[in-house]
């Protein structure tokens, strides 16, 4: 039976472009639950401008307080003094992220394309030199809100300079959720072929309805590793419309009803998701959360 990483990035994408501050307290409530759910591998916050995302100004005394022992943490960062701090808050990988455009890339980080692609690689090797792992994530893989289509060729070719540097696995982002399954799968398998034997992880928007369908062809296409956010909390501050990262519950459901092991407790993950909605106040995005599970058990998925 296929086996699926999911990687829960709730507690940085998921957060950064809620306008209202989420406590570290809630926080680190949030990162409990998800535990309880199995989550092994989780994005839990990112070292950057606190000016420029609020949200994520307590990136170092969250790492502080996080449980240690049964999860792998990624801080996701953008520069070489995000790194230093990431690296001081004993963060267990380090999340570099480049730009396929360089209007998102400018907009995003204050960096074009090649300059992105340069500090992601300066990124990996600080965190191997630090006996870490570095991993990075291609933005805008699928199309960008400032340049519109993006060739895939482009992406092939970022994702073939950064598997030089020998990452432990990398991400391609649908970070305004225009991806449809078709490309999806399409784009994994070309990366993953030219950057073989380096992982490729799924990373995508449910913006325009199709994320669910594109981590489906992701998996067809190869990709073991699957990015997801309780509640399908989630966007970039940077993309205007960007909202939405497929929901975590939505994709357990779907990938364990289809026969791909998951490791996670569906259950857990909707107790997680109802507290989470009550924490900012709302209904999340996620269409488990309003349909109800099926069959109606409660029995492990």
């Amino acid at each position: 039976m296929v086996q699926i990483e999911i990687v829960e990035v709730g507690p940085r994408d998921g957060l950064q472009n809620e306008p209202t501050i989420v406590s570290t307290a809630a926080k680190l409530d949030l990162v409990a639950d998800l535990l309880a759910a199995g989550v092994t591998r989780m994005e839990a916050t990112s070292f950057v401008n606190p000016r420029r995302v609020p949200q994520m100004a307590d990136a170092d005394m969250l790492s502080a307080s996080l449980p240690r022992g049964a999860c792998r943490y990624i801080g996701l960062v953008l520069n070489g003094r995000g790194a230093e701090r990431a690296l001081e808050a004993g963060l267990d990988e380090l999340g570099a992220v480049c730009v396929a455009t360089d209007g998102l890339g400018i907009a995003n980080q204050g960096q074009n394309s090649e300059e992105s692609v340069a500090s992601a690689l300066a990124i990996i090797a600080a965190a191997q030199a630090a006996g870490r792992t570095g991993q990075v994530t291609i933005a805008a893989s699928f199309g960008c809100p400032y340049e519109g289509e993006v060739d895939e060729g482009r992406v092939v070719a970022i994702a073939e300079r950064l598997a030089e540097a020998r990452p432990s696995e990398i991400a391609l982002a649908d970070t305004i959720g225009v991806a449809v399954p078709k490309a999806a799968g399409r784009l994994v398998r070309r990366v993953a072929e030219a950057v073989g034997p380096i992982p490729v992880r799924a990373h995508f928007h449910d913006t325009r309805n199709t994320g669910i369908a594109n981590v489906w062809a992701a998996v067809e296409a190869g990709a073991r590793t699957i990015d997801a956010s309780l509640g399908g909390l989630g966007g970039c501050p940077f993309a205007k419309g960007a909202a939405g990262n497929v929901a975590t519950e939505d994709v357990v459901y779907m990938l364990e009803r289809s026969g791909v092991r998951t490791g996670l407790d569906l259950d857990a993950l909707l107790a997680a998701s109802e507290r989470l909605s009550a924490v900012m106040g709302r209904a999340l995005p996620a269409m488990l959360g309003r349909a109800g599970r099926f069959p109606a058990t409660t029995s492990r998925s």
